[in-house]
């Protein structure tokens, strides 16, 4: 059933995908249970591509594994970052080396931000037709799953386990601070073990960047870039309560936080006392123990 106002959504796996061959053919992930006002900007984003001559596949993004259809030259990814982080798994599986773009659509937009994405469709069609790509984003690994822009274990990680998505879909980004508000009552604690470069570090949160932006437009790694083979690490020693204060004061301000052990590498480990929840890009992924690597191919942005 389509949605009221969203253009209809075409399967990868029906004949009709598979038409779609004349160059350029762009593929659209996108969720067709988008409110009102989202469903009104993919039916624009669509109708730009279609004005720069490219022929369009709308691809639902809810759940399962996506695909890349036969016959695609470009894929844009619309939404948020755990949309995005699904869309690239699936360029990656392709292995056709295909150009991608990210229309930020969604409550939190790290990667939109890093590669300087605009949110009016014709701008961004222009870009995303007209230009050669111009990052290879060298992704993080936690098994097969990608780390686009950041990771983390810690009080930030089961906050983000602890949140409600139907309280997300309501009210978007204000959602975390509920999340975190009900943690503050019986705040956690846990001792990790983090094994980088072979040396071990004890800490009680750890973070890990692909990109320079993290939780909005927030750098705990400003030194961090999505074209750089290198994972940056911020090991927090005590992750009280006062201690995360801190540390969030310091991320709004800019500055180092105190009571921090920063490094690069290019993998590392992290086990603790419990098995933690490890989040990625907004999303909870696994539990420790964890390895981080780095994917040994990049991916292309437009």
């Amino acid at each position: 059933m389509t949605s009221p106002g969203l253009p209809a959504v075409v399967p990868t796996d029906t004949p009709a995908a598979a038409v779609l061959r004349r160059q350029p053919v762009v593929q659209l992930f996108v969720n067709p249970r988008a409110g009102s006002w989202r469903r009104r900007r993919i039916a624009a984003l669509k109708a730009a591509f279609e004005t720069m001559g490219a022929r369009v596949i709308l691809t639902p993004s809810l759940r399962g594994r996506l695909d890349v259809a036969d016959g695609v030259d470009h894929v844009c990814a619309v939404g948020g970052d755990g949309t995005v982080r699904h869309v690239a798994a699936a360029v990656a599986r392709d292995r056709r080396a295909l150009p991608m773009s990210v229309y930020p659509l969604g409550t939190v937009n790290l990667l939109a931000r890093e590669c300087g994405y605009s949110d009016d469709p014709d701008i961004f069609v222009r870009r995303a037709l007209t230009r050669p790509p111009a990052r290879h984003h060298y992704t993080g690994l936690i098994g097969d799953t990608l780390i686009l822009n950041c990771a983390s274990v810690g009080p930030d990680s089961m906050t983000v386990d602890r949140l409600s998505p139907r309280l997300k879909r309501l009210i978007g980004r204000a959602a975390y601070g509920v999340a975190l508000g009900r943690m503050l009552l019986r705040w956690p604690r846990h001792r990790l073990r983090i094994v980088a470069n072979g040396e071990e570090i004890a800490c009680e949160a750890a973070y890990v960047a692909k990109g320079r932006y993290f939780a909005g437009d927030w750098s705990f790694a400003a030194a961090a870039a999505v074209d750089q083979p290198l994972l940056h690490v911020v090991a927090l020693r005590h992750a009280t309560r006062s201690g995360m204060l801190r540390f969030a004061w310091a991320l709004l301000r800019e500055r180092d936080p105190g009571d921090a052990i920063r490094f690069t590498c290019t993998e590392l480990t992290i086990s603790g006392d419990a098995k933690c929840p490890v989040q990625a890009d907004g999303d909870i992924v696994a539990h420790l123990p964890v390895h981080i690597t780095l994917a040994p191919e990049t991916l292309a942005f437009a």
